[in-house]
């Protein structure tokens, strides 16, 4: 099939790490046959007129390549603009902010309803965040399906045992946003009440000035996504928290490589995490988050049960998964 791409998040030379599990779908697809053509945003700069300039390359690139379906990561303003450059029919996903943002902001309910009407298939990344919007659009009810990314299993393949910590402790990895939502400050009060180890925080973020200079805390910043597998293998345990995580990549990815994983109970993890790979939490509670990061340290290193977890979220499977609807979309249009 011909596949028109649209995105607003793409890796790219100054953002080597946004967007990595667009760029996996998408050679994942091209790896089944397909003929992929992109238009992306693959940088974070710009402000809100660079998707003028996304709509502009979308609508060229639709009108040269005739694609038989456009796929679009998030439902605005990703899915909006895919939704008029092409006639072909549109199969969009969404990812988590897209869909917290209806209501919160204004005008972007109604153009989600729009894109939502539009589409022949809307996906979610997991059940938790299908309900959602289904709840804040109606009209999503009926045709959503639940696709998460996947994982790149060779790329994230199980990492050998970590070494010790030179203290003797745990060290512990959080990869993500240094943000409100990713519940940074909670997970680094958790981590000292251990008193040993270390805290390793690779990302970014406004919370980063209320992290620095605290005992056994490492601040890596914003890393290219093809060392995190490097800061996975010196880590016995991820921690992601967040007070709501729609899916988290972060974690998944740590179960391909063999680690154990401390996650919020709240949103997507509790779908993929089973017990023998890592413990749920209640994001709100710093006690709770205690015990679960000491529960984890005491899990194998590597733990065989978080790869297994990983494997049934192969990215290959879901780019099947995705090629079906597609199928199905493409279709119904010749129908």
């Amino acid at each position: 099939m011909r596949i028109l791409l649209v995105s607003q998040m793409y890796p790219g030379p100054a953002d080597p790490d946004l967007g990595t599990f667009v760029r996996d779908l998408e050679q994942a697809l091209a790896a089944r046959g397909h003929i992929l053509e992109r238009a992306v945003l693959d940088h974070r700069g710009g402000g809100k007129r660079r998707y003028l300039g996304l709509a502009r390359r979308a609508v060229a690139t639709a009108w040269r390549f005739r694609p038989d379906v456009v796929y679009a990561h998030f439902l605005v303003p990703s899915g909006l603009v895919a939704a008029f450059a092409s006639r072909a029919p549109l199969v969009v996903t969404a990812h988590g902010r897209d869909v917290r943002n209806v209501g919160a902001y204004p005008g972007v309910g109604a153009a989600t309803r729009a894109v939502v009407r539009r589409a022949r298939a809307v996906v979610a990344v997991s059940d938790y965040l299908r309900r959602e919007l289904e709840a804040k659009v109606p009209e999503a009810r009926g045709k959503t399906e639940v696709v998460d990314s996947g994982v790149d299993l060779q790329r994230f393949r199980e990492l050998p045992a970590p070494r010790p910590a030179s203290d003797g402790g745990t060290r512990y990895l959080s990869v993500g946003g240094l943000t409100p939502r990713k519940n940074v400050l909670r997970l680094a009060a958790a981590f000292e009440r251990l008193g040993a180890g270390t805290l390793t925080f690779v990302g970014d973020g406004p919370l980063r000035p209320r992290l620095e200079r605290r005992p056994g805390v490492v601040l890596a910043g914003r890393v290219p996504h093809g060392d995190v597998p490097r800061y996975l293998a010196e880590a016995h345990v991820v921690c992601q928290p967040s007070l709501v995580e729609p899916f988290g990549q972060a974690l998944l990815e740590a179960l391909a490589c063999g680690r154990s994983v401390v996650a919020t109970a709240i949103g997507g993890p509790p779908e993929f995490v089973p017990p023998d790979a890592g413990v749920l939490v209640d994001p709100a509670d710093e006690d709770a988050l205690v015990e679960a990061l000491r529960a984890a340290a005491g899990l194998p290193r590597p733990n065989p049960a978080a790869r297994a977890a990983a494997a049934l979220h192969d990215v290959n499977e879901q780019a099947r998964r995705l090629e079906a609807i597609f199928e199905r979309a493409a279709r119904d249009r010749r129908a």
